[in-house]
């Protein structure tokens, strides 16, 4: 119990420290800014939240469909997990106790499927965003003539592949009491085709569904940009976001950092794009997680061998 309490109070002081004492945007200067563009409408809130909730449910969906291969599992459990492991995983770079947290409600023949379905669902997460975010970068980057120091960059692209190369090799060598990554690999091979695909396209609607959450955003804040200009834009910050290992509570600071540079060039204000990237936070993190923690504190560990 006390580390169930630890972990809700520790997601719910780094949440309010994010939020409170945010040098990039005065809280009191963010609401003032969401009341002057009239983000609290019954239209936009209930449009805010239902992009809110098709992300969680897809994100569910997505999550049920995986486990469902083991065993028969319902929407609900799936549902449970997913915001719990959000909860837990906060406090991780790039939210990588979302693994542990999830393997905990399972009983342990099942917890080494378990670790393969999850990378499986955010391998094909991660793929969505690249893809359509090397799409959106190159075009931003042709569109708006920006020069790119090769010698940075492809001394960043070394750095990247030493650290995967580092990363496949403690992986493959990982074992912790009879569960090596040979034994997770071989499982996910045996994950059928269909599975695959349908996790997939589940990863691209709700790629779609937070990205046009992200550009409805810009427009409530009457920002005068084309849906091809934003959609660009938006894909570069989700790329450049994703690449770099960051604690998910810190999140809003480097979405709102890399966004402020790619928009400037669209000559966006400063305080609209932080307003924007902190109520995607809030929306799509914040809250979650609040529901999560519940979830949390209820939870009983699954010792069934």
């Amino acid at each position: 119990m006390i580390i169930k309490l630890s972990i809700v109070i520790g997601c719910g002081y780094f949440i309010y420290t994010k939020l409170i004492e945010n040098e990039q945007l005065a809280f009191s200067v963010f609401y003032q800014n969401l009341i002057q563009n009239n983000i609290f409408t019954i239209k936009n809130s209930l449009f805010l939240l239902l992009f809110t909730f098709l992300n969680w449910y897809l994100e569910a969906s997505k999550w049920h469909l995986l486990i469902s291969f083991i065993s028969n599992y319902s929407f609900k459990s799936a549902l449970i997990q997913s915001l719990s492991s959000l909860t837990t995983s906060l406090i991780t770079p790039n939210r990588i106790g979302e693994y542990g947290a999830k393997a905990m409600y399972f009983e342990k023949k099942y917890r080494k499927q378990i670790l393969g379905l999850n990378l499986v669902g955010n391998f094909y997460q991660m793929l969505i965003t690249l893809f359509f975010g090397i799409i959106g970068f190159s075009y931003f980057v042709f569109k708006h003539n920006i020069t790119i120091n090769l010698t940075h960059f492809f001394s960043i692209l070394l750095i990247g592949i030493l650290i995967i190369i580092s990363l496949i090799f403690l992986i493959k060598n990982f074992n912790f009491k009879g569960l090596s990554f040979e034994k997770v690999r071989n499982f996910i091979k045996k994950i059928p085709a269909s599975l695959n695909r349908k996790v997939a396209l589940i990863s691209l609607l709700r790629f779609v569904v937070f990205s046009h959450q992200f550009y409805f955003l810009l427009l409530i804040f009457n920002v005068d940009i084309s849906y091809v200009d934003a959609i660009s834009a938006i894909t570069s910050v989700y790329l450049i976001a994703s690449t770099i290992p960051m604690l998910s509570l810190f999140d809003v600071v480097l979405k709102g950092s890399v966004a402020i540079w790619v928009f400037h060039f669209f000559n966006i204000e400063a305080l609209i794009i932080l307003s924007t990237t902190t109520l995607m936070w809030i929306l799509n993190f914040v809250l979650p997680a609040i529901i999560g923690s519940y979830f949390v504190l209820t939870f009983k560990p699954n010792f069934t061998k």
